[in-house]
């Protein structure tokens, strides 16, 4: 057994479940930990697929009883529009991600691209932290769908890695009038069909390179991202509802400098 495989696994678990639903981007993150631990190739690229799994099933397990509401009530319209919501704030993404897939992965992913998104994404949340926001939506439930599509056009400038898709869904949700809580919430709830079509196009992709991967990895990843991402969405949700975002702001134009320095 490769120990020193098995400990970057668990790094790497670690970094996913920990950036997947804060606004500081999880791919830009995997992106630079797996340079710096030399943890990179068709095969990391098949783990990364696991373990963004483990990550959506730790938020699916928090809001567990939320969604057998929706499974259990589906003919109540308001279950009907909170599904709605969902699928029109996913669309913007998903529509672009098929159609610049390639360009984004050839072009995009790097150590550079990454430390630039990241400081422009601190600066803009910054900025709208400052500017004079309504909080006329208390609660995911109170959504329109006018409301879920703004959410969902701000969401396509997370297919930049280094963007981060909580970040800019949360942005883009307070911009359109969410409240803090709400806004962080709908970003977990709108993770769930965004992640799982990115994992199954991925995994279309590159199930050969999927089914060649270690399965001690790959669980030891997995199980590792599941636990972490499930204390992250509580420990934030929590943090959210007494701060605003600055201190992820800074955080983000921090690293991306020293990503920045460390790159030249």
């Amino acid at each position: 057994m490769d120990l020193i495989l098995l400990f970057k696994a668990l790094i790497m678990g670690i970094v996913e479940g920990l950036t997947e639903f804060l606004p500081v981007s999880s791919t830009g993150h995997l992106i630079i930990a797996g340079q710096a631990i030399d943890f990179t190739g068709d095969a990391a690229n098949a783990f990364e697929i696991v373990i963004q799994l483990g990550a959506i099933l730790g938020v699916a397990w928090d809001y567990r009883q939320r969604l057998a509401r929706v499974v259990r009530g589906w003919r109540q319209p308001l279950e009907q529009r909170f599904v709605l919501n969902l699928f029109i704030a996913f669309l913007p993404a998903a529509i672009l991600g098929l159609l610049f897939h390639h360009q984004i992965k050839t072009y995009l992913f790097s150590s550079f691209t990454v430390a630039i998104a990241l400081i422009a994404g601190g600066i803009a949340i910054l900025i709208i932290e400052r500017l004079p926001l309504s909080n006329r939506v208390s609660e995911v439930d109170s959504m329109q769908p006018l409301d879920a599509l703004k959410v969902g056009i701000a969401q396509t400038f997370s297919l930049i890695p280094g963007v981060s898709r909580a970040g800019a869904t949360i942005m883009g949700g307070l911009l359109t009038g969410l409240n803090r809580t709400a806004a962080t919430e709908f970003s977990f709830f709108l993770a769930m069909p965004v992640m799982v079509a990115a994992t199954g196009y991925e995994v279309y992709k590159d199930s050969a390179a999927l089914l060649a991967g270690d399965l001690r990895v790959l669980a030891v990843g997995f199980i590792t991202s599941f636990f972490t991402a499930l204390i992250v969405v509580k420990v934030f949700l929590r943090y959210v509802s007494r701060h605003d975002f600055s201190v992820f702001a800074w955080y983000r134009i921090i690293f991306g400098a020293l990503v920045l320095y460390l790159a030249w």
